[in-house]
This record gives structure tokens, sequence and C-alpha cells, in this order.
């Protein structure tokens, strides 16, 4: 049957078309294409890859974990199959208490689960320039909720990104260009695609 005619049966039914089950992608710039042309977001490429889901882009660019925190509400109301939760980085880099970063993580963790989303948590890592013992305990959060949880865990949203020789990388340093962003996509549809069954 057309698609026009099935709608036009159903409204005549008092019925609507089944919607589509949502991937929110949940984060800050990383997620919002921060540098990118509209539409290029790594949950702008995941939509075209996956046309049966309907992909959500709440990526706010320069957003911390409580920012995230603070509009979990906006995430749940969607009622999301699977989330990507990819948050953290801006705490890092802001040398934010790490206690704090895995509370406000661990919170929307819990809230999401609640809601009976999936959880895919992307980790992050931060400059050498940090120093060694930040570096480890800040990736450490990501590992620790993930196995506490039972969350996939992505150890390195940007892994064969950002490093050196790539030239995947904007001129910043920190949010990968359009090919780099299509590697970033690639490297969470890996890690969704157990849960899209």
């Amino acid at each position: 049957m057309p698609p026009l005619l099935l709608v036009l049966l159903l409204a005549l039914q008092g019925g609507k078309p089944a919607s589509k089950p949502v991937i929110a992608c949940f984060g800050d710039s990383l997620t919002a294409g921060h540098g990118l042309t509209p539409g290029l977001g790594y949950p702008e490429l995941l939509q075209k890859k996956l046309p049966a889901w309907r992909v959500v882009n709440l990526g706010v660019s320069g957003d911390t974990t409580a920012g995230g925190l603070a509009r979990i509400g906006t995430v749940t109301s969607l009622k999301p199959r699977i989330v990507v939760l990819e948050l953290g980085a801006n705490d890092g880099l802001r040398g934010l208490p790490l206690k704090a970063t895995r509370s406000n993580l661990e919170q929307m963790v819990v809230a999401l689960q609640k809601s009976g989303a999936r959880v895919v948590l992307a980790g992050m890592t931060l400059p050498p320039n940090y120093g060694p013992e930040y570096i480890r305990d800040f990736e450490k959060v990501y590992k620790d909720l993930a196995a506490k949880y039972k969350l996939r865990l992505i150890p390195f949203l940007l892994d064969g990104v950002a490093y050196p020789g790539t030239n995947l990388m904007q001129r910043d340093g920190l949010h990968p260009n359009a090919r780099g962003t299509e590697k970033v996509a690639d490297t969470v549809l890996k890690a969704i695609r157990p849960l899209l069954r």
C-alpha cells in the first residue's frame, strides 16, 4: 500500500502511524558538530546510515556534565530507545573535580536507564599537559561507570582521529573535521549496532 494511502487510512480509523524509535545523541560540541557545516555532525551522519530510526542531536557546545544533568529531562522526554552519552570533556579541560564529574554522569545514567533507554557511554581523554595522574583518573570515571551500570563503552570517542598526522582534526586540535567526523560516526555505529536489534 502506498505510504500516503496508509496514513489516510490510519487517520480515518483514528490511528496514527507508528513513530520511529529514537536514538538521542546527548553531549557537548563533539556531538553538536562544532566548526562543521550544519548537517555534518556525527548524529546527522548516523541518521543517514539508520533510516529506520530517528536520530536526535542534543549536543550543546561548551556543555559540562553539570549542564547535561540540568537538561536531562529534555532527553528523557523523547523516550529514546538508545542514548549516546558524550559529556565530560569540558569538565576535564577546565580541571574540574572528578568527583563532581563522576556524580553528574552517574545521575544521568541512572535517569536514562530508569526511563528505559539503553546507554552508550562515550569516553574521552585529555591532552598530556594535564598530567598522567589526572588523565588516568579522568579516563577511569568512564570505565568505572560502564562496569557498574553494564553500559556499552566507547573508550575514546576520537580514537583514530585525534592523533598527530591523521589530518582529521580542525585547527583547534579539539574537534574533528568533516572527514574525522565520518570516522566518529562509524565508531558510534559500531558501538550501538548490537542495541539496534
